[in-house]
């Protein structure tokens, strides 16, 4: 189910999607049921996947060495910072190794024009950088793993 706030001439309305088979919609509209129907069918998107690669990839260390990190995989333990929306990696600001504490900046995302900051919730060590400066990223993929 699918809820949406419209304001319509100055009225807030609650709006929720309960069903949707071809041009027939059921709703409710401030707790009253509809069924409507559209003049066309509504194509369903299908979802997005995320494809992981298995190359590893390369961050360097702030002495300029460069350590290699696995992307993680979905079983992999620690904390995962992920993405809250679909965009595209600016800069990564930690490597492999880094010690982070909850609320420093690790990623900067641009995402519908805005630059957003991605900060880390947990204090520890990154043990893995999935994404690199350019990366195009979907909602909810891992950035960075912190145990």
């Amino acid at each position: 189910m699918k809820n949406f706030k419209f304001k319509i001439n100055g009225a807030d309305y609650n709006v929720d999607i309960n069903e949707v088979e071809g041009q027939e919609i059921t709703l409710d509209v401030n707790g009253t049921p509809y069924k409507v129907t559209v003049d066309k069918e509504l194509k369903q998107k299908p979802k997005p996947r995320i494809a992981t690669k298995s190359e590893p990839r390369v961050a360097p260390a702030a002495g300029g060495a460069v350590q290699r990190s696995e992307a993680p995989a979905p079983s992999a333990g620690g904390s995962k910072v992920v993405t809250p929306l679909p965009g595209t990696i600016l800069d990564v600001f930690v490597n492999v190794g880094d010690k982070v504490t909850a609320g420093q900046r690790v990623v900067l995302l641009e995402a519908m024009k805005m630059e957003n900051n991605i900060e880390s919730d947990v204090d520890g060590t990154v043990t893995a950088v999935s994404v690199r400066k350019g990366d195009s990223v979907l909602e909810g993929q891992t950035l960075i793993v912190i145990g």
